[in-house]
């Protein structure tokens, strides 16, 4: 029996209310100096599911991958890496929607200084943002528990083609799977029970894990650094698609609030956040093509 990590939040009492207005973004960002906190909500029009929205991973039961079980089970292992062979093909098939090129614009243009991602789809990157720190990794670099050593994860995927032959064959009984945030899908026990797992080629014998931060991780204190240095240098914080329901994002709102730097979220539903911030309810592509059409010059 897995265990459903501690991932949902329930709000206290009344939260303020959201408006439908974007004003208070466009003049935010027609300013500059604003930092981006995105989540998996800027990525759901890229065919990537969230996690707790309408249709969301938590509402279809899948139970995400925690660090200690991945390091604790071969069984768990792999079980991940037959998941995440399926699934990466839907990530690697994935491209970046209009939210993920606003935001690159905006950044382009200087009026977003840094954008923090709790995403692990590298699909800001690929739309052309600078200055974007990953913050809970990215699903396309592989690294060695043992020795520390990197990889591509094509690389990897070819290795793991070459271990298990037959695995396409039951792979495409399942293709329909949808994929998760976590970049992996919902197999049944009898499709992952003879896949193997491969060491790592520097030294023999490490263990592969994706190079993104799981449930139970903490976040590298240095990219947690790197964080809290952008924020502190934000005249505004915009926080897209992201319920804050965990503390490795609602940190940074929080330290925003703390030092009195506004904060603003555009996101469908409340967050953890609302009582720091002013909440737009709008669909995430639709609000930051508006944005940008208001801020930038005719192209």
């Amino acid at each position: 029996m897995r265990t459903r990590p501690t991932l949902t939040w329930e709000p206290q009492g009344d939260l303020p209310p959201a408006s439908t207005d974007l004003s208070a973004v466009v003049a935010a960002v027609r300013a500059g100096g604003v930092v981006v906190l995105s989540g998996a909500g800027l990525s759901t029009e890229s065919g990537i599911p969230d996690y707790r929205g309408e249709h969301g991973a938590f509402r279809r039961n899948h139970v995400p991958m925690t660090y200690q079980e991945f390091i604790g089970s071969e069984d768990a292992r792999r079980r991940y890496w037959a998941r995440s062979q399926l699934g990466r093909r839907s990530m690697a098939g994935a491209r970046p929607n209009t939210g993920h090129r606003a935001v690159a614009a905006l950044a382009e243009a200087g009026l977003v200084t840094g954008v923090i991602t709790q995403n692990v789809d590298g699909l800001q990157q690929a739309a052309g943002a600078p200055n974007v720190v990953e913050l809970h990794g990215t699903l396309g670099r592989v690294i060695c528990l043992d020795c520390g050593a990197a990889y591509d994860r094509a690389t990897l995927d070819e290795r793991l083609r070459r271990a298990n032959p037959g695995f396409e064959e039951t792979a495409a009984r399942h293709r329909a799977a949808r994929v998760n945030p976590d970049g992996d899908v919902d197999l049944p026990d009898e499709a992952v029970s003879g896949f193997r797992t491969v060491a790592c080629t520097a030294c023999g014998t490490g263990v592969l894990k994706p190079d993104v931060v799981f449930f139970g991780e903490n976040v590298p204190p240095e990219r947690v650094a790197v964080c809290r240095s952008l924020i502190d240098g934000a005249t505004t914080v915009l926080v897209l698609g992201s319920s804050l329901t965990v503390m490795s994002g609602l940190r940074f709102v929080r330290q925003a609030a703390q030092s009195g730097t506004p904060v603003l979220i555009v996101n469908q539903g409340p967050t953890r956040g609302d009582r720091l911030a002013t909440r737009v309810d709008l669909p995430l592509d639709r609000a930051l093509t508006d944005v940008a059409r208001q801020v930038l010059p005719p192209s």
